[in-house]
C-alpha cells in the first residue's frame, strides 16, 4: 500500500502524516499541490496546517489546486481518504465530506490534548479501536467548529457516519462532533490530530491504530 501525502502552501502536519503512514507499515509518498495525477496511490493524506495562508476561509483555495481532481478519483473509487484539521477543512470545501467548519466558538486558536470517544469502530478508520474507546489526540485549531444542518445531522446519525465525539467540546461543533465519514465510509475527515498522537514520550500514542485500521482494511479489500 502506498500513501499520497498531499502539500500545499501552508501545509505544517504533512511530515507527521508521512511518518504516520511509515509507521503503520506501509509507503507514503509527498504529493505537491500542482501534481494533476496520483496514478499509483492507494490512498491519500491530507494534513493540516494554513493551506495557502487560510485566505478566504480554511481550506477554500486548496479547494481548486490541480491535484483535488484526483483526490475526487480516489475517493469515488473507494480507496481511503483521511483528512486532518485543515484537510477536514478542504474536504468539506470540495464536497466530500457533508457541513463546514466555522470559528470556535470561543473565537481562540485551541491548542492541547483532548479526550475523544469512538462513537463507531466499524469503519476503515477505527476498526481497531473499541466501541465508546477512549483516546486523547491534540487538537490545534482556530475554526474548528462542525456545522451542520438539522437535515445533514439527521443524515449523518441515520448512516452512523459520526466517529468521533469530544468529551469537553473545544471549539462549540454540533453535538460534540470531531469526526465523521462519507457514507461510503471511505473518507474521513477530523479536526484532532491522530498523525501527533504516534508516541508516548509525546503525551499518547492513541493514533497508532486509526493509521493501522486503515492499512488493515486495504489490505483485507485487496486480498
Amino acid at each position: 500500500m502506498k500513501f499520497a501525502v498531499l502539500r500545499f502552501p501552508g501545509s505544517n502536519c504533512d511530515r507527521d502524516m508521512y511518518n504516520a503512514a511509515i509507521k503503520s507499515g506501509v509507503d507514503a509518498e509527498y504529493v505537491d499541490y500542482r501534481k494533476e495525477s496520483l496514478e499509483g496511490f492507494d490512498g491519500v493524506l491530507i494534513p493540516g496546517g494554513f493551506s495557502f495562508g487560510d485566505y478566504l476561509r480554511s481550506g477554500a483555495v486548496a479547494s481548486v489546486a490541480p491535484v483535488i481532481k484526483e483526490v475526487k478519483r480516489l475517493a469515488e473509487e473507494g480507496k481511503p481518504v483521511l483528512g486532518v484539521c485543515n484537510g477536514f477543512q478542504i474536504l468539506t470545501e470540495i464536497g466530500l465530506l457533508p457541513g463546514a467548519l466555522l470559528h470556535n466558538d470561543s473565537h481562540l486558536f485551541v491548542s492541547r490534548n483532548e479526550v475523544l470517544n469512538v462513537v463507531n469502530n466499524q469503519t476503515p478508520f477505527t476498526n481497531l479501536y473499541g466501541e465508546g474507546e477512549e483516546v486523547v489526540y491534540p487538537v490545534a485549531h482556530g475554526e474548528g467548529h462542525y456545522y451542520c444542518t438539522e437535515e445533514m445531522y439527521n443524515q449523518l446519525v441515520e448512516n452512523n457516519q459520526i466517529i468521533l465525539k469530544y468529551a469537553d467540546n473545544p471549539n462549540g461543533s454540533y453535538d460534540d462532533i470531531a469526526g465523521i465519514v462519507n457514507e461510503k465510509g471511505n473518507v474521513c475527515g477530523m479536526m484532532p490530530h491522530p498523525e501527533r498522537a504516534l508516541e508516548k514520550i509525546l503525551g499518547t500514542d492513541n493514533g497508532v491504530k486509526l493509521f493501522e485500521s486503515m492499512v488493515k482494511s486495504w489490505r483485507e479489500q485487496n486480498a
